[in-house]
């Protein structure tokens, strides 16, 4: 499936902002299974310093400078990337105590290596709590596709999709104890969990199809960036994504844009402006597919 992706960020200031320096997470990258065709990133107004690179994950940065007084941001992307057609994962009994086992004996210490995932992180504490919750659907012998399947289910059932009810900080514990939340709230509550009882779990920003064939439910989460978790299921399989908002395995109807231990690893804007009073950010997102 091939995907025109576009999405523009806007930013508004209630005074005018007199300097400001901004890292964007916002330029798709190849990945395994994915393939950027081409993309391109702008940003009003322009800055007067622009740099690019890769952070130790592998996603795509950008460095930018505005010194002149500005009270509207607006940044841009436009990517076509081709994803393959998702295929299920073919080794359906390793138990999860398996995988647990080969990540604690692994030596691995590259970018992808399931070592970096399984320890808390800025936004993820092993709430014992969470970790019970996640305990409950990972019995002694069962096979980690169907136990993480389970939770996913679970966390969809339990948990009540409320844009209003957290913001971008708001941590797992918080969020577990209201039962409310958005994409990047069940994202974080799944990952606390797994890790929790010694399973790395990686955090996954990115995008939905905008539109699904005639017929289908449309997906929690479309126009508008999306979160969800890759868990890792040993050598042999290697990561499975998990959508715990829409209760599915994420297939070729998710684009990952970037990845990390939690959202501070992937924030698609971080930065520093010079401002007194407050600021709005709207986000609209719009993926449909080509072929």
């Amino acid at each position: 499936m091939i995907y025109d992706i576009r999405q523009t960020t806007t930013c508004t200031y209630a005074t005018p902002v007199t300097n400001a320096f901004h890292v964007l997470r916002q330029t798709p990258v190849n990945r395994p299974g994915q393939r950027v065709q081409v993309s391109s990133l702008r940003i009003e107004p322009e800055p007067e310093s622009w740099r690019e690179g890769h952070d130790f994950f592998g996603n795509r940065l950008t460095w930018v400078s505005l010194e002149d007084a500005h009270d509207t941001l607006e940044v841009k992307v436009s990517a076509r990337i081709a994803v393959d057609a998702f295929v299920a994962p073919a080794d359906v009994s390793r138990t999860w105590e398996s995988v647990q086992e080969e990540v604690f004996a692994s030596a691995n210490t590259g970018p992808t290596a399931p070592v970096h995932f399984l320890f808390p992180s800025r936004m993820v504490s092993l709430d014992p709590e969470i970790r019970d919750y996640a305990r409950t659907s990972f019995p002694p012998g069962r096979a980690i596709l169907e136990a993480a399947t389970e939770l996913t289910h679970r966390i969809k059932t339990d948990l009540t999709y409320d844009s209003h009810a957290t913001t971008v900080t708001t941590t797992p514990p918080m969020s577990f104890a209201l039962r409310r939340g958005v994409c990047q709230d069940f994202a974080h509550i799944m990952i606390s969990g797994l890790r929790g009882i010694g399973l790395p779990a990686a955090y996954v920003s990115g995008y939905l199809r905008t539109h699904r064939p005639e017929g289908s439910t449309r997906l929690q989460g479309a126009d508008a960036m999306h979160a969800w978790v890759l868990v890792w299921c040993g050598t042999d399989t290697g990561w499975v994504g998990f959508d715990p908002t829409n209760d599915m395995i994420a297939s070729d109807e998710h684009i990952v844009l970037a990845v990390g231990r939690d959202y501070t690893d992937v924030a698609p804007m971080d930065g520093v402006i010079f401002v007194s009073g407050g600021q709005r950010i709207d986000v609209g997102v719009s993926v449909t597919p080509v072929t």
